[in-house]
Parts: structure tokens; sequence; C-alpha cells
């Protein structure tokens, strides 16, 4: 009989990445880091667990979308009360809220379930150029997506 594998304690060693998202686009740069919050990168990768790295979004606000997904792409939220439906455009929600839009992005590409709320805190996401969490000592993560956005 086999048994499921489990990666010893010691190999699981938490990393802290920084990914700049000026003018990545949004999808793409979602994938990746999706991928590594999950830790799919790391040879000790187990589906039931949490054997990612933390991951830092910074320049959120200049994340990039091709076509006209600017004006026709919708965020939609409700606040359980009878008529309580929001919709919100990229462009509007990008200039209230830019954060959201790569939490939104990331938050759909990992498990839905209890393991996907616990692997979606460590992700932080920042508008600006700055962070706090210099004594991470994050390492830079440098994502292959297709840069420029307008087509």
């Amino acid at each position: 009989m086999s048994k499921t594998y489990l990666p010893p304690q010691e190999s699981l060693e938490r990393e802290w990445y920084v990914v700049d998202a000026t003018d990545q686009r949004l999808g793409r740069l979602a994938s990746e880091v999706a991928q590594i919050l999950r830790g799919k990168n790391k040879p000790e990768f187990t589906p039931h667990l949490d054997t990612g790295d933390f991951v830092i979004v910074v320049n959120a606000e200049k994340v990039a979308v091709t076509g006209k997904k600017r004006t026709q792409k919708v965020y939609r939220r409700h606040s359980g009360r009878p008529g309580g439906m929001k919709t919100e455009t990229f462009a509007k929600l990008q200039q209230r809220l830019p954060e959201r839009i790569v939490e939104h992005a990331v938050k759909g590409m990992l498990p839905k379930n209890s393991l996907g709320k616990q692997l979606f805190t460590k992700l932080k996401v920042y508008a600006g150029p700055t962070h706090p969490h210099a004594a991470q000592k994050p390492k830079e993560l440098k994502v292959n997506t297709i840069p420029g956005a307008e087509d």
C-alpha cells in the first residue's frame, strides 16, 4: 500500500519574492504569482499542503490589460442585501483600489477551499513602489510575461 507523500518539515523553507507589476499583463502576472504561492515551482510540491512562498507585488496601479478590457471588464460585488449588487469597470477600480485588481486575479487562480484561503494570505499587494517587508529580505522575481499592454 502506498502512502501519501509528505515533504520533510525542514525542507519547507519559506522565501519572500518581490514582483514589479509595471507594464505586466494582468493574467500572465497572476498565473506566475499563483504558482509561486502554491509552491508548484519546488520539487517538494504536494497538492494538499501549503509548500509555497510569500509574494509581494508592487506598482499594482501600473498593471496592464489588453484590448478593450480597460473599459469593458466589470468587477462585481454584492452586499448580501436585496438589490445590493455593485459593479465597477477596470478603469474605475484601478483608480480607486488598484491592489484589488491583482488580488482578484490571483485569488481566482488558487484552489477554491480552505487551502486557497491560507495561500491567499501570503500575497501582499501594494499600489506604489514601496512595501514594509524589507526585513524579510525579499528576492527580486523576474516574471517572463510579454511587455507592453496596448494592442
